[in-house]
């Protein structure tokens, strides 16, 4: 599938390691129901890596979104991710989303929106939350697939007044006559959430990247990537790891 912000296209960036906000992803199932077009997702992955900074220090996360999409192209949906954020960000990710998705020509996909990162249980009464508009571009050419994309969180409070660029390309290849796919992802962050900046460093930008393969059974998905960080190696936040996910999507 095409990594998307939509929806984290929530199962397929976990399973890619990446992310995408916008976190974390096998494209939710879809129920005909006219016009609007209702799908939900849920994984439980074994560590939750957002462009590859782990934010659940390490250990297993659940995730699980909903989308609801007009046949227009426009969605709106949620998605949420249990984390280890300590005081200041609590236990819980929680992102709501709107955007419009649509084919532009023929193996040619666009994808813009916005995206709201929450943490509802943070007990510092700190401002964390904030706002990243993104837009992608996806490519298909028989079993393969090609994404690059963009999302821009402007300058504000929660991230110290200052702003975060983040640029990625995703590749996924279904082999044929199986269920298998195999993915990579590379994705520059510049700013305030870069992770050599995070992880204490005063350089302000930096790469990450991932390897994986999934298989895919019904509404089952059972995934693993490779994730690594440019930056210090901090173990269970910026140290290269093995990310297993099982998906299901309804």
């Amino acid at each position: 599938m095409l990594t998307s912000f939509h929806g984290k296209i929530a199962v397929s960036l976990a399973l890619a390691g990446s992310g995408l906000a916008l976190p974390t992803v096998a494209t939710a199932q879809e129920e005909d129901s006219g016009p609007i077009t209702i799908s939900a997702n849920a994984a439980l992955t074994t560590d939750y890596r957002f462009r590859g900074v782990s934010l659940s220090g390490g250990d297993p996360a659940i995730q699980g979104g909903v989308d609801v999409a007009h046949e227009s192209g426009f969605y709106v949906g949620t998605w949420a991710s249990s984390i280890d954020g300590g005081d200041a960000y609590g236990e819980m990710e929680f992102d709501i989303y709107a955007g419009w998705s649509g084919d532009v020509s023929d193996g040619v996909a666009v994808d813009v929106g916005v995206l709201y990162y929450a943490y509802p249980t943070e007990e510092l009464g700190l401002d964390t939350d904030y706002w990243e508009p993104y837009a992608s571009v996806g490519f298909t050419l028989g079993p393969a697939e090609a994404t690059v994309g963009a999302a821009y969180a402007f300058e504000q409070d929660s991230l110290g007044g200052d702003d975060n660029l983040y640029v990625y390309t995703d590749l996924g290849y279904a082999l044929p006559s199986t269920p298998i796919s195999l993915s990579a992802h590379l994705g520059y962050t510049d700013g305030a959430l870069a992770p050599p900046f995070l992880a204490g460093s005063a350089d302000d930008s930096g790469l990450d990247w991932s390897l994986g393969a999934s298989v895919a059974s019904g509404i089952l998905e059972v995934g693993v990537a490779y994730v690594g960080v440019e930056g210090p190696s901090i173990d269970g936040f910026t140290d290269d790891a093995i990310v297993g996910t099982i998906s299901a999507s309804f």
